[in-house]
């Protein structure tokens, strides 16, 4: 078990290991990454029964998908400080010939990566066939899936919604991040979705909110609570409400750093909010 230290630092390197991969690069999509740096992190160092002996099957073993692949830094500084891959190749972010593309993709071989994501609306559908398999397989493991409130504006993801419902898909929770913010704008103003809580119980899930989900007991309290009603009859819906680009606060409090990259200056500065702590790569 790791204390509420240790899983801040964390937390801080892999908002350096976000900046600094973007930044490289001047190419990414920091905000939603720093996001859910305290959610990646509590699921890989404190909820998941996962092999870093990696395999794409993932029987025995707890899986995660990530349906808003854009947010693919802090996926990817997670997976590395988890044993998946060194640490050093996180300096090969989107470049040319790299396992580290800007979308998660599975041709390259990445530890970790189960499917390629990034065309969004399509990581419910793919969570929930493998949440299906598992049942058919013997297997009580659960599958974790994540996606953007945004990104719920795809209609594939109702489908999904709608089938595991109706076919008690218990083994499954997906975590919504509500930021209330995508790349054009806020949520509301680009398509207005209403009450998820309520639109997601009358599909006939059991649904948790996270009404702080940039802290990190509280991540662990929802989560756990979320693991409890897993194998109850119901798929479970986590609404984790965060705050895009934080712990950089020039980066919160607006949709700008969705998909921009930090200069050399608006870098350090960032840097300097997050003092170094496992060590840069």
């Amino acid at each position: 078990m790791n204390t509420f230290e240790s899983l801040e630092q964390m937390v801080q390197q892999v908002r350096r290991d976000i900046l600094r991969m973007v930044h490289k690069v001047n190419s990414g999509h920091p905000g939603g990454s720093l996001g859910c740096a305290e959610f990646f992190v509590v699921l890989y160092k404190e909820l998941m029964h996962y092999n870093t002996d990696f395999d794409m099957d993932g029987h025995g073993e707890d899986v995660f998908f990530l349906s808003n692949g854009h947010i693919s830094p802090v996926y990817y500084s997670v997976l590395a400080r988890s044993g998946f891959f060194p640490v050093e190749e996180l300096n090969t972010f989107r470049l040319l010939d790299s396992r580290l593309q800007g979308h998660p993709t599975t041709h390259e071989g990445l530890p970790g990566v189960r499917i390629a994501s990034g065309s969004l609306g399509q990581g419910m559908s793919v969570a929930l066939g493998t949440a299906a398999a598992k049942k058919l397989n013997n297997d009580n493991h659960l599958v974790y899936s994540l996606h953007g409130d945004g990104e719920l504006q795809e209609g594939q993801n109702w489908e999904a919604i709608m089938y595991a419902g109706a076919k008690k898909v218990d083994n499954l929770i997906s975590t919504i991040d509500v930021n209330g913010k995508q790349i054009d704008g806020s949520t509301d103003d680009v398509l207005a979705m209403g009450d998820l809580k309520e639109k997601f119980i009358a599909f006939g899930w059991e649904v948790i909110t996270i009404e702080n989900g940039n802290d990190i007991p509280s991540i662990i309290e929802g989560m756990n609570q979320a693991k409890k009603a897993s194998g109850m009859g119901k798929p479970v819906c986590v609404l984790l409400h965060t705050e895009m680009g934080n712990g950089v606060d020039f980066m919160m409090h607006t949709h700008a750093w969705h998909g921009k990259a930090p200069n050399d200056e608006q870098l350090q500065n960032a840097l300097n909010q997050n003092p170094v702590t496992l060590g840069d790569y």
